[in-house]
């Protein structure tokens, strides 16, 4: 019966991996060790935009950074997963409280799964009647699940004012969720709860606590370059310099 069982299992995974394409609304690659970035897609402002999250397997589960920006494959997440590791998700983090991140929170707390976020987080979503996470965190907080150690910290105002880094210094892996634009992104896209100046000193406090990333993966678009922590700094500057140049 467990030699059945390993086969469905082993068939369910390929057959899972075969299945995924570019135009696949789930797209889950390897990064490194235990790590696995995911994509899931949605509509802004008419073109279909990509949002980048992360998971992490551990001996004791597997840990969620950000649930799918679509809805539909709230479900299709746990079960690839499911499939891939035979293990269950045992936590979600949410970045901060814009729908690309937190806008699981509901559906995953249902399943038993535990919630987190920073009180801005929280409050915010109280503000605006939205689901909230089911415990709340200080803003530079160590955890250990497993065999894996992470720390979420609150590095400033930036995208949001809200916005939290995920860092595993074992790994040197850097989840910046939407505080980091990707390498190859022109602007500063959505800037509605922003604070650009803020986000300057930010991404210096960030770049200060945590050094040398091997990895860092921003909240939407490509997430392979490792330039994009430095690129979203250069990005601010050029934003700032022209804001000045027009209040002048």
């Amino acid at each position: 019966m467990r030699k059945l069982a390993s086969i469905i299992l082993l068939l369910a995974v390929v057959l899972n991996s075969l299945g995924q394409s570019k135009s696949s609304p789930l797209q889950i690659s390897h990064l490194t060790g235990d790590f696995y970035v995911y994509r899931t897609f949605n509509d802004y402002k008419g073109d279909k935009i990509s949002a980048n999250a992360m998971y992490l397997v551990t001996d004791k589960g597997v840990v969620l950074f950000d649930a799918p920006w679509d809805k539909t494959q709230f479900q299709p997440l746990i079960d690839s997963i499911k499939a891939r590791h035979n293990k269950e998700v045992v936590m979600l983090f949410a970045t901060h409280s814009h729908n690309d991140r937190a806008g699981g929170f509901e559906f995953y707390k249902k399943r038993g799964i535990k919630t987190y976020s920073i009180k801005l987080t929280d409050d915010i979503l109280e503000k605006n009647k939205e689901p909230r996470a089911s415990f709340i965190i200080a803003n530079d907080t160590t955890f250990t699940v497993g065999q894996h150690k992470f720390n979420v910290f609150y590095p400033g105002k930036g995208h949001a004012p809200d916005n939290v880094v995920v860092w595993f210094d074992n790994e040197k892996v850097l989840y910046g969720g939407c505080f980091v634009k990707s390498a190859d992104a022109e602007d500063l896209g959505y800037l509605g709860d922003a604070d650009v100046r803020e986000w300057q000193k930010s991404i210096k406090k960030v770049q200060k606590k945590f050094k040398n990333p091997k990895f860092v993966i921003p909240g939407h678009d490509d997430w392979e370059d490792i330039n994009s922590l430095n690129h979203t700094e250069k990005l601010v500057e050029q934003y700032l310099a022209q804001k000045s140049k027009e209040n002048k």
